[in-house]
């Protein structure tokens, strides 16, 4: 089985690092393989809408997104990782997943998903929700620990003096690698649920 883990912090090393680390190390221990793509320094430009991914089948900027979409496809998991600007996500993360969430058809129903969030204080429930909302959408369940998914930190390597954080993110590890173990058990007994043709409604009729 296999986790693709996102890093959306500019920083190499950082906290952010740290506590994907910590959770890579757990994946290890439960036969789970890892891969990790740091983008947050990386230049992607937003969604422009333009509807070229629903006839090319991928984003019409040819970048790391375009990178990132097979192996995705190919996870059992996804980890996005950010740290706090401003009590939301790094903006370069945010386009990120925008748009490899939208230009991506394959389905991504039973992946499952998890949230890391690291800041030097506030604002790290905030950015939690956000990013959960890209697993919602997209029938992916959330893996869960024992506290809200978060590491706290602001000079680099600080992080690792978060003992409580840094268990939560072991916690977390461990739970996603059970949670996709399940689901592939289930999806070999039963398949997966049955899809209803998708009704899209405006809010104007």
């Amino acid at each position: 089985m296999k986790v693709l883990m996102i890093n959306g912090s500019p920083r190499i090393g950082g906290n952010t690092s740290v506590a994907l680390a910590e959770m890579e190390k757990t994946f290890a221990k439960n036969g789970i393989e890892t891969e990790i793509m740091q983008i947050g320094n990386k230049a992607i430009r937003g969604c422009i809408a333009c509807g070229t991914c629903m006839k090319k089948g991928q984003c019409v900027f040819d970048d790391a997104v375009n990178e990132a979409a097979p192996k995705f496809e190919a996870a059992d998991g996804l980890v996005i990782a950010s740290p706090v600007y401003y009590a939301s996500a790094n903006a370069t993360l945010i386009a990120f997943l925008d748009r490899l969430f939208y230009s991506t058809g394959f389905d991504k129903r039973m992946k499952v998903g998890a949230s890391v969030v690291v800041a030097r204080r506030g604002g790290l429930s905030a950015t939690f929700d956000e990013l959960n909302k890209y697993f919602t959408i997209s029938s992916m369940p959330i893996a869960s620990s024992q506290y809200w998914n978060s590491v706290h930190g602001r000079e680099k390597g600080e992080a690792e003096q978060d003992l409580e954080g840094l268990q939560t993110m072991r916690a977390l590890a461990d739970n996603m690698s059970f949670l996709m173990k399940s689901i592939a058990l289930g999806k070999e007994q039963f398949g997966l649920p049955e899809q209803e043709p998708h009704v899209f409604t405006h809010f104007i009729r």
